[in-house]
C-alpha cells in the first residue's frame, strides 16, 4: 500500500472512530437533549403543568447519561481500541436484541426530533445565556463534521459524475 493510501485509510478510519463520532455527534446530540429538558422544566414551570417539569427531568437524566457513555466510549477505544458499549442508552438498549444500530438510528430520529420541536415550538427563544453557546456550538460542531465528512468522501471517491 503507498504511503497516499496509508494516509487516506487512517483518515477514513479516524472519520469512522468512536472519538470522532462521539465528539460531532454524540455529545452535540447529548446537549440537544439537556437543552431541551431544561426548557420542558422551565415551560413547565411557567405553566404550572407538573407532567412537563418531571419529563424535563427525565429528559436532563437521559442527555447525562448519553454524554457519559460517549464519555466512557472514547476513553475505551483510546485505551483498549476496541468497543465494550454503545454510543446512547437507546442503542445500548437494542444490543440486547442485536439491534443497536437500529436503535442507534431511532435515538438519532429522536434527536433531530427534538431540534426541530425546540426551533418550530419558538422554546428556542427562551435559551439563557450559555446555553445559547450550548446550542450554537453542538449545532457548529454537528453540521461543520457532516460537511467535512462529505467533502472527504467526494475527495476519495474523485467522481463528480451523476
Amino acid at each position: 500500500m503507498s504511503k497516499e493510501n496509508s494516509n487516506q485509510e487512517a483518515t477514513s478510519q479516524f472519520f469512522l472512530s468512536s472519538v470522532f463520532l462521539s465528539l460531532t455527534i454524540g455529545v452535540p446530540f447529548s446537549i440537544f437533549k439537556y437543552l431541551f429538558g431544561v426548557l420542558a422544566i422551565r415551560q413547565g414551570s411557567e405553566l404550572e403543568m407538573e407532567w412537563l417539569i418531571v419529563f424535563g427531568w427525565i429528559t436532563v437524566i437521559w442527555a447525562g447519561l448519553d454524554l457519559i457513555m460517549n464519555c466512557i466510549r472514547c476513553a475505551i477505544e483510546i485505551i483498549t481500541k476496541k468497543t465494550v458499549i454503545e454510543f446512547c442508552l437507546i442503542a445500548q438498549t437494542g444490543r440486547l436484541i442485536k439491534r443497536e444500530n437500529l436503535f442507534l438510528a431511532l435515538d438519532t430520529f429522536l434527536s433531530f426530533t427534538i431540534i426541530c420541536f425546540v426551533l418550530w415550538s419558538g422554546w428556542i427563544a427562551d435559551l439563557r445565556g450559555y446555553e445559547k453557546y450550548l446550542w450554537y456550538g453542538a449545532t457548529t460542531v454537528n453540521l461543520i463534521s457532516l460537511a467535512i465528512v462529505d467533502i472527504w468522501n467526494e475527495l476519495r471517491s474523485g467522481s463528480d459524475s451523476y
